[in-house]
């Protein structure tokens, strides 16, 4: 059994934050870069070139990549061959709290729903936890802004859907999200499991490398119809017009009920920002 103390996570989680927020995932980088020799209208080419110039810029003067430095996601995989020292949710949120302190990042957490006031420190952070094989943590971080947050959406489907319907279902939610999301988007799309599953899997589809398509054929093939189909709308970057309404969709998906079709969608703007370590 090997040790990992709750002081590493919290310096891991604080790292990984920092790294989030100041250097854009180099596939996403590289996606807009290559959307930006691509695109053919004037308008569009200008935002994108701007955008490009904004992730280098944030990198180089270590400032914010998005004046919104989102609501922070916690990705873990322990190893079950490790044993944890000391408090691991404590040190969860610290080494978020200590990230945006040290980085002077906008602090946009509410400590209630109805009532709204600022906590002052990015927490409490969000959680999520896998047991795997082995005797290591990964920790993924993913500092998500509620701009494209907001148009995010879930729809139950009949078991008994067809392609199309998910497509269709997919390009709703990309035109109700129009300007506001902040194109070129990246789309993380969860299907099967439950309900809540279902949205877990779409938020786990933006952590993945957009380089990177799904393992299965039938689900590779779903990726790149969507993605044809939402660049058809002709949104553009900034909802301006053009090309590139969308870089990716990533699809990640799990077993499901004979009665359901879980399909989330989890909107992400052109800074979809994570970062990852292991421990």
């Amino acid at each position: 059994m090997r040790e990992i103390s709750a002081s590493k996570i919290r310096e891991a989680v604080t790292e990984l934050c920092l790294k989030a927020n100041f250097d854009l995932r180099q596939d996403v980088l590289g996606a807009l870069k290559s959307a930006l020799k691509k695109e053919t209208n004037a308008r569009a080419k200008n935002i994108l070139k701007e955008v490009v110039e904004n992730a280098k810029l944030a990198k180089k003067k270590r400032l914010a990549i998005c004046q919104d430095t989102g609501l922070v996601s916690i990705f873990l995989e322990i190893g079950n061959d490790v044993a944890i020292k000391g408090d691991l949710e404590e040190a969860l949120h610290k080494g978020v709290e200590d990230a945006y302190k040290k980085g002077y990042l906008r602090k946009s957490v509410v400590n209630d729903s109805l009532m709204r006031k600022n906590t002052d420190t990015n927490t409490p952070c969000i959680i999520h936890v896998d047991i795997v094989k082995g005797d290591k943590i990964k920790v993924s971080v993913s500092p998500k802004g509620f701009g494209s947050e907001n148009k995010s959406a879930i729809k139950m489907l009949r078991p008994t859907a067809s392609e199309n319907e998910i497509v269709d279902f997919v390009i709703d939610v990309v035109k109700r999200a129009g300007a506001d999301a902040c194109p070129p988007l990246i789309l993380g799309v969860g299907m099967g499991g439950t309900f809540d599953h279902a949205a877990l899997l779409s938020k786990k589809a933006l952590l993945r490398s957009i380089e990177t398509r799904n393992t299965k054929k039938h689900f590779r093939d779903l990726e790149k119809s969507l993605l044809k189909a939402v660049n058809s709308l002709k949104i553009g970057p900034m909802g301006l017009g053009g090309n590139t309404t969308a870089l990716a969709v990533n699809i990640e998906e799990f077993p499901t009920h004979i009665a359901g079709l879980p399909v989330a969608v989890s909107v992400s703007c052109h800074a979809t920002r994570s970062a990852e370590k292991v421990l």
